[in-house]
């Protein structure tokens, strides 16, 4: 598998020099039990040559970097109203998975950004900007992304860090050699036109009761750096139709009974069901979204 560098992807090779800042690194919020075997080697990326910051969540001298990401997490969420209490943070993330993203030196943050981290301390030296918390499953080799966020989503534009969120997921799938990848979302969240660049894109679910929000999807993909070079370079084909072709159904993301009439499909076992990431990316939310089968 041949993967480019970000600086072959990108015409703009500024947009991501942030990635190569030594005030800005990757780290790892991982018990010792849960540690990653031989990190970064199913993938042959080198976009991320950093060393990373690794973290005890089980250390008393750990817990305000927990704080921390729990600060920037209720943060991002408080206006969607689902921020995540502390115990699911420990019971179902940590305790079973790992929480991974980018950090920043706390001497290189601007008063705004230490704003949004009530518990920032003096002594904090690294902060987290994003997190990203994966959690294995029972089913072989498949993880569920349990939550992704940065501080993109609380800052102006000008003062975001490029690709943020975007890499933050791929660090973490690609640290933990991670094979397949479900997670949930919802239907018209910004969200999902990421989401659905990390490899080929399965519906599980397109109308989830069992949900707080029923118009959640529930995705699987095998991760495929390839689909991560398309997410920064508009113009390199993912090669979809190769290997998909349109069905004869379609869905409406702002409309339940489409999605329940996808659903319904799928429990009757008329799938798998693919979207194509370029069609989540270019189209709105009023757009119909073809449906994809294998070939």
């Amino acid at each position: 598998m041949s993967v480019l560098s970000l600086d072959q992807l990108l015409v703009d090779k500024n947009k991501v020099d942030w990635l190569s800042q030594d005030y800005i690194r990757p780290y790892v919020f991982v018990r010792p039990d849960n540690k990653i075997e031989q990190p970064g080697q199913r993938f042959p990326l080198s976009w991320f040559s950093s060393e990373v910051i690794r973290k005890n969540p089980l250390k008393m001298a750990d817990v305000n970097f927990a704080n921390l990401i729990l600060d920037l997490e209720h943060k991002a969420f408080e206006k969607s109203q689902m921020p995540m209490p502390r115990w699911v943070f420990y019971d179902c993330a940590i305790m079973p998975g790992y929480v991974a993203g980018f950090a920043m030196k706390q001497s290189q943050m601007s008063d705004l950004q230490k704003s949004f981290y009530p518990r920032l301390k003096p002594e904090d030296e690294w902060v987290p900007i994003s997190l990203f918390i994966i959690i294995p499953t029972m089913a072989r080799g498949e993880w569920v992304a349990h939550n992704l966020c940065s501080i993109n989503s609380l800052s102006s534009r000008e003062n975001r860090f490029y690709g943020l969120g975007f890499l933050t997921k791929a660090f973490a799938l690609w640290f933990a050699n991670i094979e397949i990848c479900c997670g949930m979302t919802q239907w018209t969240s910004p969200a999902l036109r990421l989401h659905s660049h990390y490899g080929e894109f399965e519906i599980l679910t397109a109308y989830t009761p069992v949900h707080d929000y029923p118009e959640t999807l529930t995705y699987r993909l095998k991760v495929d750096p390839h689909y991560w070079e398309v997410f920064f370079n508009k113009s390199t084909s993912e090669n979809f139709e190769e290997r998909y072709m349109k069905s004869e159904h379609s869905v409406c993301r702002k409309d339940v009974g489409s999605l329940k009439a996808l659903q319904l499909l799928i429990e009757s076992g008329k799938g798998p069901f693919y979207l194509r990431p370029s069609e989540l990316r270019s189209g709105s939310l009023e757009d119909s979204l073809a449906i994809y089968l294998p070939r």
